[in-house]
């Protein structure tokens, strides 16, 4: 019986995680509906909105006594600090990057993020890479060089965003703190910085909130920005599900969701040009992201064979085979 309600936690783990990386990759859909409010003002709007969206889910779950130990921390509030900082650009140039005809590119950025992030943790965290890795690295590299060539320019708003995304990471790594709980504090850290810009384009006549924009009435687009700070939360409450109930392995497997619909989107919904160029620097991209995940899963299947031989070992009883063990790429696995 445990086995069965193990199994449905994890069922319901991959559609939360499922759930988190599609309403991710649907977000460029929702950006031009701001407009013509400009990236600077949509972004503050995100973050001073979002503030309220956490806040209100806090009070709702009354979840609050992890603040006052964090307050006599002043390392890690620095660090919380930093990560907003790093969001914040983050956000602004996605946010940008699709009402300025680059979803193709912004789908890019998250595209070679996991290749970042290995590199990250040779050149910072002084990890030692697998062969595997380091081809997924080189190819990677490549696929730069030659949508640089495809682009006209260095893709730029890709490289922000994965170079912003990552380092966003390993902040929040080093901080350690729950998503919800960070992201309650990062949007605090972001909040009296987006109020007091939304202020002080309110006073010169320029914001958006409470005007209205295009054709559309004042009260449907200010219910818009407010509604920016809810799809922000929710894709993250739903991760946070996620990540509880299922392995690292399948959360892996499923942030390439949130790109992949960007692209789509990028190709069907906004009709970007793509070039044969701009096809081939793509295809080195995903020949990466392919030597990664099967690297990965090779590495999970030989390490559960491991555990299971030393859990034989130990009780005398004979170990499992690996087939057995091995988590499939399409199966969630506990």
């Amino acid at each position: 019986m445990a086995g069965t309600n193990d199994e449905h936690d994890t069922g319901r783990g991959f559609w939360y995680g499922a759930a988190a990386y599609g309403m991710w990759g649907l977000f460029p859909l929702f950006w031009p509906l701001l407009e013509p409010a400009d990236a600077a003002d949509i972004l503050a709007n995100r973050m001073v909105w979002s503030l309220v969206a956490v806040a209100l889910m806090l009070l709702v779950q009354r979840r609050w006594a992890w603040i006052r130990p964090l307050l006599s921390q002043p390392r890690r509030l620095a660090l919380v600090a930093l990560a907003a900082a790093v969001i914040s650009v983050n956000w602004g140039v996605y946010i940008w990057g699709v009402n300025s005809g680059h979803v193709v590119e912004t789908s890019l950025g998250y595209f070679i993020n996991p290749l970042v992030t290995i590199a990250f943790g040779v050149l910072l965290l002084r990890e030692r890479l697998r062969r595997a890795q380091w081809v997924a690295v080189g190819i990677g590299a490549a696929a730069v060089a030659v949508l640089t060539v495809g682009y006209g320019r260095l893709p730029w708003i890709a490289l922000t965003l994965a170079l912003s995304f990552a380092t966003y990471g390993l902040l929040k790594k080093k901080v350690a703190l729950g998503g919800q709980e960070s992201f309650a504090l990062e949007s605090a850290a972001m909040f009296p910085f987006a109020l007091g810009f939304l202020i002080s384009l309110q006073i010169r006549g320029e914001g958006s909130f409470g005007h209205a924009a295009g054709s559309g009435s004042a009260w449907a687009h200010s219910g818009l920005l407010v509604l920016s700070g809810v799809i922000t939360a929710i894709p993250l409450l739903c991760f946070g599900a996620a990540a509880v109930r299922v392995p690292l392995t399948t959360l892996g497997l499923l942030q390439y969701l949130a790109p992949v619909f960007q692209f789509l989107i990028g190709i069907t919904v906004f009709h970007e040009s793509m070039p044969p160029a701009r096809w081939a620097g793509f295809a080195l991209v995903w020949a990466a992201l392919a030597v990664l995940t099967f690297d990965a899963l090779r590495r999970v299947r030989s390490d559960r064979t491991a555990l299971a031989a030393a859990a034989a070992a130990a009780t005398g009883q004979p170990a499992a085979t690996a087939p057995e063990d091995a988590p499939a790429p399409s199966a969630v696995t506990r």
